[in-house]
């Protein structure tokens, strides 16, 4: 299986609680390699353009002030089948509905503050990691 790329976002419920580093270690121990991190505060710009294709949606609004509540932690994966194995750590959208675990299950305070957001698809990771990522800051 090939080596591909994913991104993730470790949210503001995660920050705030000091989880950055038990997230990442249950990426890497899922076989995920950080090839790129940074901690930012999304302004409200960057979290309306990267999550524009809700615009539309009712819970639009509250999802960019959420995601501007506070620090994300921004990175880009790599791993083998990196998206799949991504999405199957962080576990379902509702950490209710998320396998024993996954980071929802473990550390998601409720369906809209779930701790983690991950890539869906390839062509979606590498426009995810292009947002935040210049080529030059990713390592590995």
């Amino acid at each position: 299986m090939a080596v591909t790329r994913t991104f993730s976002i470790i949210k503001p419920d995660a920050t705030r609680r000091n989880l950055t580093g038990a997230v990442t270690k249950m990426l890497e121990d899922a076989g995920l390699r950080v090839i790129a991190s940074k901690r930012i505060q999304m302004t409200k710009e960057q979290a309306e353009g990267f999550y524009a294709v809700h615009k539309e949606r009712p819970f639009f609004g509250d999802l960019v002030a959420f995601m501007t509540s506070g620090p994300v932690v921004v990175q880009a994966l790599a791993g083998e089948d990196a998206v799949l194995r991504n999405r199957t750590i962080m576990g379902a959208t509702n950490p209710a509905d998320a396998d024993d675990g996954t980071i929802r299950k473990t550390f998601a305070e409720s369906i809209e503050a779930n701790t983690v957001h991950g890539s869906d698809s390839d062509e979606n990771a590498k426009i995810e990691i292009d947002f935040f990522f210049d080529e030059n800051e990713i390592v590995g």
